[in-house]
């Protein structure tokens, strides 16, 4: 005798199956002084007590993912209004030795100013130096460091996600224009080259970075100069605006 599908839905029991833990992680970074860096967060309690680790937790069972990352983009990272992309889902076996634990990823490239009001308020957060010990887009865990130069040691797998964000985000340079959420709205040639050779961990020939941004058609000038220089102020560029 068959049954209906509420029949079936009140008949059904979800304990009969095993259940991972799902938690969502956040890859908020900028560039400081030329270099590559990302918010991390100290842990309070074990695992991993003292800690570094990128701000995260678990998903709430009446929340979207969406509405979890935006939570806790506020409660850890004290922002709001910051758009967030997924980047990937981590679900390797052990990965948290309390238990079975999906992390999903989101990710997002900020201006420097974006994170000043969270380090002055909160000192279990800092902006840490990543270093990539491989080229290119090999891929890879990589490296944090704290102001003084020291190795932090990252929590659970932090070090192998914050090596895809940046392998992720190299593999975009050239044919997407994020770089440009880490300049304000009016930026020279020489700001924008060094946010790339941040991202690439590379210096970059001069003339040929400026004549490929120019013949990719997303940049225009403005018409303006820097101000506050006092030996030839170099002109101003800005984003075009998509029709």
């Amino acid at each position: 005798m068959s049954v209906t599908e509420e029949e079936f839905l009140k008949s059904y029991d979800a304990s009969e199956y095993e259940r991972p833990s799902v938690t969502v992680d956040l890859v908020l970074m900028s560039v400081k002084e030329g270099q590559l860096v990302a918010m991390l967060q100290r842990r309070p309690d074990h695992p991993f007590k003292g800690q570094w680790a990128l701000p995260g937790g678990f998903i709430a069972l009446n929340e979207s993912v969406d509405d979890t990352a935006k939570r806790l983009l506020l409660a850890k990272a004290q922002m709001e209004d910051c758009f967030l992309e997924q980047l990937y889902t981590f679900g390797e076996t052990g990965r948290d030795p309390r238990t079975r634990v999906l992390s999903i990823v989101y990710f997002a490239l900020l201006p420097l100013h974006r994170f000043e009001s969270a380090l002055d308020h909160r000192p279990d957060l800092m902006l840490a130096k990543l270093a990539v010990p491989w080229t290119g887009e090999t891929g890879g865990p990589i490296l944090a460091s704290d102001a003084n130069g020291e190795t932090l040691a990252l929590a659970f797998d932090h070090s192998e996600i914050l090596g895809l964000a940046v392998k992720r985000l190299r593999g975009r340079l050239d044919y997407s224009p994020i770089a440009f959420a880490l300049l304000p709205n009016r930026f020279t040639l020489r700001e924008l080259q060094m946010v790339h050779e941040a991202i690439l961990g590379t210096e970059l020939n001069k003339p040929a970075f400026r004549r490929r941004m120019l013949d990719k058609g997303w940049i225009k000038a403005t018409g303006k100069k820097e101000s506050g220089k006092t030996f030839r102020p170099a002109e101003l560029y800005q984003l075009k605006q998509k029709d």
